[in-house]
């Protein structure tokens, strides 16, 4: 009997966890623009540096895995960080919470479309809410590199893939598979020499 209470305390913290993942979510998802990348610079100071719910390299394991697999990167990323803080009810909540200001804001704008997309103001707007993001999504990208590009092998391995991404019509997840083979090559090799 004495587990019971023990069990309530952990289902009323996991409801809390997921019910502040829903709503930090939901406020991403309605003020964040340029995609993925820049709600990851808003994961990272909320979660990794305000919170401390994960490390940045959890973050960068998360964010390889979610980019990797198959769908919307953002959702993956989302899905997967919400199942690593809060098992399956924060990952519920957080992909809902992300999907559902798009949802919402996409089922008020389809029926004026036609009627705004040609509006100059919204093309200013849109002008300079892309130019906003930029910074929003390199500082994240340099915060995160400090993370991901430990020693030499990682600085040759990120160079290759910017090769790749520049001046090879090669899929992304055809890169960061190489990216996986290339490190467990030198992994092996490291070991070996190590022995």
């Amino acid at each position: 009997m004495k587990n019971i209470p023990e069990r309530g305390d952990e289902m009323k913290e996991k409801l809390k966890r997921a019910l502040r993942l829903f709503l930090f979510f939901i406020k991403i998802g309605c003020f964040t623009f340029g995609g993925g990348w820049s709600i990851l610079a808003q994961m990272q100071r909320e979660f990794c540096e305000k919170r401390e719910w994960l490390t940045k390299e959890e973050l960068m394991d998360i964010t390889s895995v979610g980019r990797s697999v198959p769908g919307i990167m953002i959702t993956n990323i989302t899905v997967i960080f919400g199942y690593h803080v809060g098992g399956v009810l924060c990952a519920v909540a957080a992909v809902i919470g992300v999907a559902l200001p798009s949802v919402a804001i996409l089922g008020l704008i389809t029926p004026v479309y036609e009627r705004v997309r040609d509006s100059e103001l919204i093309a200013h707007a849109l002008t300079g809410i892309r130019a906003a993001v930029i910074p929003i999504i390199l500082f994240a990208a340099a915060d995160l590199r400090k993370t991901a590009l430990r020693d030499a092998a990682a600085y040759v391995i990120a160079a290759a893939a910017l090769a790749l991404c520049l001046f090879v019509k090669m899929s992304n997840v055809l890169i960061v598979l190489c990216g996986a083979a290339a490190g467990l090559i030198i992994m092996e090799v490291r070991s070996r020499h190590a022995a």
